[in-house]
């Protein structure tokens, strides 16, 4: 099926979070997301190389609901229960169709970091690419040194399948280990190849 035909819904709600795809007009909120985390996501995140303005998370924004709209990537904000309060970003990327495989990232808003957020919207996120995209394969990918995110794998049922050592570099330089953790739908497991 082509993936642009596929009719996805308004939001994931859970119970005390509203996860939808970006809008027009998000710029704003994020934009206050991001400076409020500033100092972790410039030491974690490849793309927090200079603090951003309004206007450039507000471009962002139209490209990450343009890029839903295509299904080239499925970038995602995720709000509390009251659709006005900016938690995090997330979303299903680098994805294969053909398979279907999904790769979940996630950053967390500072003020609501250690409150189970990240591990709500990850159960919300596999749940609902096994379900409505009939993902066969979800994957987290992080840093070696990031402990926060295997623990997130980890609590939400991933396996750690592999280490690609020396794959990439961190914000800063230095080279890191690429983690790979993975869940594999329960009906593809009957046909699979051990």
């Amino acid at each position: 099926m082509n993936p642009i035909l596929i009719d996805l819904p308004e939001a994931i709600k859970t119970a005390r979070l509203y996860i939808r795809r970006p809008l027009p007009g998000d710029g704003l909120v994020v934009n206050a997301s991001i400076l409020e985390t500033w100092e972790s996501l410039h030491e974690t995140m490849p793309w927090a190389r200079e603090r951003p303005t309004v206007d450039e998370s507000e471009a962002i924004a139209r490209k990450h609901h343009a890029a839903f709209l295509a299904r080239t990537d499925l970038p995602m904000y995720v709000f509390l229960a009251d659709r006005r309060t900016h938690v995090a970003c997330t979303g299903l990327h680098r994805m294969d169709w053909d398979v279907p495989r999904f790769e979940i990232g996630y950053w967390v808003r500072r003020s609501f970091e250690g409150q189970g957020y990240v591990t709500e919207t990850v159960r919300a996120l596999t749940d609902f690419a096994m379900t409505t995209l009939a993902a066969v394969r979800v994957e987290i990918r992080c840093s070696h040194r990031n402990a926060r995110s295997q623990q997130v794998a980890e609590r939400c049922g991933f396996t750690l399948e592999g280490r690609l050592r020396h794959d990439a570099r961190e914000p800063n330089g230095e080279l890191r280990d690429t983690l790979i953790y993975a869940k594999i739908a329960e009906a593809s497991r009957s046909g699979a190849s051990t």
